[in-house]
């Protein structure tokens, strides 16, 4: 694309060459000639002069320093990060669609039903019973126990591992590694043999247009089901235990553990590296702040931060009050 056409795209002003071959999106210290990046403060937007990039998009407000439009160009809009979106989709499409079928190394139990519009990858295992929607796809080495159910236009990626009797939703994406439904961490001691494993026999519910990143996992419920609700997203390497209820748009990052029957509200967001107690209630619109250890409720909208977690201001106040006693500035 040249940046004139990228100007278009985006309905946005442009000052300098419209006429600059644009090859790919780059951070603003490793662009070079071939490339446009982004500028959303006046820290970056003040060193534009050393930058090798041909173009950037800058959002509203923000003054460059050093621009020549005369061999550069930049392009005004509402919001950088927004805009750059638009851009990575146009410079770098969609792998092709897969087309449907079934590949001959997978294996297909008794009973299970593929849609003709679904594709089986290589070496794949789905279980009796079980079902795939139109348009999903399982890319290759992906597990489905028996009477496993699948929506449409569904992507689980190399090595999921989805076991029996659980449910996942349309537009759902699982990447590699995901593993949904095995059994929760309960034991309990007994004299005579030790720990006595606690029977979980329930299932888990993924609902519409979630995403789970790489080799995270989401355990099934003792009974019942642990639910992920619509348009969740959970980045890699998060534990989810047993019958836990995660509520609508939530938002939980990488490293989280979150032990079992916890239930989280709508709209949430989890930091990375967050540990959460069992049995707790996180309402709607909380926010709690990575590397948080969280073993109290959380009211809607309420932030909470630290270790232990408390809310967000009592938290920062103790942080002055330690380092004023520190003589710290």
């Amino acid at each position: 694309m040249t940046t004139g056409d990228i100007a278009k795209l985006l309905g946005a002003p442009i000052d300098g060459r419209d006429d600059l071959r644009i090859e790919r999106v780059d951070s603003f210290d490793s662009a070079d000639a071939g490339a446009i990046t982004f500028i959303r403060s006046e820290k970056f937007a003040h060193r534009w002069g050393e930058c090798s990039a041909a173009a950037a998009l800058i959002a509203r407000g923000v003054k460059t320093v050093g621009h020549d439009p005369a061999t550069r160009a930049i392009i005004e809009v509402d919001d950088a990060d927004v805009a750059l979106t638009k851009v990575l989709t146009a410079l770098s499409p969609d792998e092709p669609a897969r087309a449907p079928g079934i590949h001959p190394s997978a294996v297909i139990g008794p009973g299970a039903k593929i849609d003709a519009g679904a594709f089986i990858g290589p070496f794949c295992s789905i279980g009796a019973g079980a079902s795939v929607g139109k348009g999903s796809v399982l890319i290759s080495h992906v597990s489905l126990g028996d009477h496993v159910s699948i929506g449409n236009n569904t992507t689980l990626h190399p090595q999921v591992t989805i076991y029996a009797r659980c449910r996942v939703g349309h537009s759902v994406i699982l990447h590699a590694g995901v593993s949904i439904g095995a059994d929760g961490f309960g034991y309990r001691p007994d004299p005579g043999q030790g720990l006595v494993k606690l029977p979980h026999k329930g299932i888990v519910e993924i609902h519409d247009q979630v995403e789970i990143g790489a080799g995270s996992c989401v355990d099934r419920a003792r009974f019942g089901a642990t639910v992920i609700g619509v348009g969740t997203k959970i980045d890699n390497l998060v534990q989810i235990g047993h019958n836990c209820r995660v509520g609508k748009f939530t938002v939980i990052c990488g490293c989280t553990g979150i032990a079992g029957s916890v239930t989280i509200g709508d709209g949430v967001q989890i930091g990375g590296n967050c540990g959460i107690g069992d049995n707790l209630t996180i309402g709607n619109g909380a926010k709690i702040a990575g590397n948080a250890a969280l073993m109290h409720d959380v009211p809607d909208g309420q932030s909470f931060a630290g270790y232990p977690a408390m809310p967000g201001r009592d938290y920062m106040r103790m942080l002055w009050a330690m380092k004023k006693a520190a003589g710290l500035r």
